[in-house]
């Protein structure tokens, strides 16, 4: 296979991963009394570092920050996060986990991380840090593309020249 060839199935995967984790996301029964998959996500977010603002926390769980506001609303209530005011900057709101959540997430972690090993258990420490490489190049070409867009988005508009034409969906005319 050629390098051309392998891009395009790396394409073909990467598209299906993200389709198959939009249909779990999409598919998902919330029972009361029981956190959703996205709750687990912001939850899991703050695993490792001992707090995040609300606008990290957002970004790393691919939530607006108005949902994670919400979601953190109803996380704070049930007594898993914890919220405070940045002490360098009183706009910014640190969140945190509780000993509480964060015993929640270590079990739901202990509950998955079989099935997790089991899946990626036929590759080799290489093939897995290979994994690794290339998962976080995917990442950074996202995060590359999105500032790419930013930054034109935020452009001025160049006043006195001709206007770009635009098409009419319903019409196809400009």
């Amino acid at each position: 296979m050629s390098k051309i060839e392998a891009l395009g199935e790396l394409t073909r995967a990467f598209k299906g991963t993200l389709a198959a984790r939009n249909r779990a996301r999409g598919r998902e029964t919330h029972k009361p009394g029981e956190l959703t998959d996205a709750q687990y996500g912001l939850l899991f977010g703050l695993r490792e570092p001992a707090e995040l603002s609300t606008g990290e926390l957002a970004f790393a769980a691919d939530l607006s920050p108005a949902s994670t506001t919400e979601m953190l609303e109803g996380l704070g209530a049930a007594g898993l996060v914890q919220r405070r005011r940045s002490e360098q900057d009183r706009r910014v709101v640190l969140v945190s986990l509780t000993p509480r959540g964060r015993k929640l997430v270590e079990a739901r972690r202990a509950e998955f991380e079989p099935a997790w090993r089991a899946a990626f258990g036929e590759f080799s420490e290489a093939e897995l840090r290979t994994a690794v490489a290339v998962l976080d190049r995917l990442r950074d070409f996202f995060d590359e593309l999105r500032r790419a867009r930013s930054a034109e988005a935020d452009a001025p508009v160049e006043v006195g020249g001709a206007l770009p034409r635009t098409t009419h969906a319903k019409t196809g005319t400009g």
